[in-house]
């Protein structure tokens, strides 16, 4: 199965060697190339990736011999500078003639250009969302999937999403078990569902750490299973309620009570990855108060239920990781 891996300039390395990784630990694992993994650029000039290693490409896009199976985009630091016609053309002849074809992070970008994103469901590194979303309207961006498969194209975030989405294309060529070694030699889960949310509450704190709403995060966090209502949060602020929902929902980008909810499951998520706690203690140290009540809000935010969560992602409980304390 042959797979291209286009690399615009300022690759980043971390998704390039992710799915590189991921297709030739399946290779080890059926014991013979089951991928043919190139890479390919505008040129065959050696590629300089943002972080400062240097990839030399297997070929110039043109250079390569017939058409792909798989044809995969890799994301750069920042949105890639579009590239030339001739690329272009080369997408749009291409593509129509692979089983299946996608892009990591801001690789989206370029699929965009060679207009493959038309009335596609697509995602994108969160940060680079909405600029995905104005610059190519007619595509339905939605910025928080870890991964969107959408007929023969499938988009990914930033970074380690790569990840995930190679080992999406190892389970559906080879079957789970050979996915989940990968996962395992890649010392990675398997695998966080598609629709899961990238959006991280710790992200977004950092993000305003100097407004004056810092400290109701801040509470938020460290007392999940207190009074956690607008009014209550209000009072922190020295706001009125009403005052402080529109303030808040303006800097923080979400409403008071799905920053509550976000929290919440960010630390049952700990705790299901982490211990071997029942549900029901979970969710009542998570602040959710019943198992119930945190069941609704994975299946909202997150897409599982907290059993399907702790079943994919859970650590050996051995107390290797981390305290949540000692994670911020």
């Amino acid at each position: 199965m042959r797979i291209v891996i286009f690399v615009p300039t300022d690759v980043h390395s971390l998704e390039l060697a992710g799915l590189m990784d991921v297709f030739a630990e399946a290779n080890a694992r059926v014991g013979k190339i089951f991928y043919e993994v190139a890479i390919v650029a505008e040129d065959d000039r050696t590629v300089r990736c943002a972080s400062g290693l240097r990839v030399l490409p297997d070929c110039a896009f043109d250079a390569y011999p017939g058409c792909p199976d798989t044809l995969l985009v890799a994301g750069t630091v920042g949105v890639p500078r579009p590239p030339g016609g001739k690329v272009i053309d080369w997408f749009v002849n291409i593509v129509p003639e692979t089983r299946r074809y996608g892009s990591v992070c801001t690789g989206a970008f370029v699929l965009g250009e060679a207009g493959l994103l038309a009335g596609r469901r697509v995602t994108t590194h969160w940060q680079f969302a909405s600029l995905l979303g104005e610059r190519f309207p007619e595509a339905r961006v939605e910025g928080d999937h870890v991964f969107i498969r959408d007929g023969a194209m499938i988009t990914s975030a930033g970074s380690s999403a790569a990840i995930d989405l190679g080992l999406s294309l190892v389970e559906e060529d080879l079957g789970r078990e050979v996915a989940l070694y990968v996962a395992r030699r890649l010392v990675v889960f398997l695998k966080r569902p598609g629709d899961q949310s990238q959006f991280s509450v710790h992200l977004a704190a950092q993000a305003i750490d100097r407004s004056r709403l810092h400290k109701v995060q801040e509470y938020i966090l460290n007392h999940p299973t207190a009074d956690l209502s607008v009014t209550a949060l209000a009072k922190i602020a020295a706001m009125s309620a009403r005052n402080f929902t529109r303030v808040f929902s303006h800097e923080v980008g979400i409403s008071p009570s799905d920053y509550v909810d976000l929290t919440r499951i960010e630390v049952a998520r700990f705790l299901l990855e982490g211990s071997r706690l029942a549900i029901t203690l979970i969710a009542e140290r998570s602040g959710f108060g019943s198992a119930s009540a945190m069941r609704r809000a994975f299946v909202s935010h997150v897409g599982v239920t907290p059993s399907d969560y702790r079943d994919r992602f859970r650590t050996s409980g051995d107390g290797a990781r981390p305290s949540l304390s000692e994670n911020g």
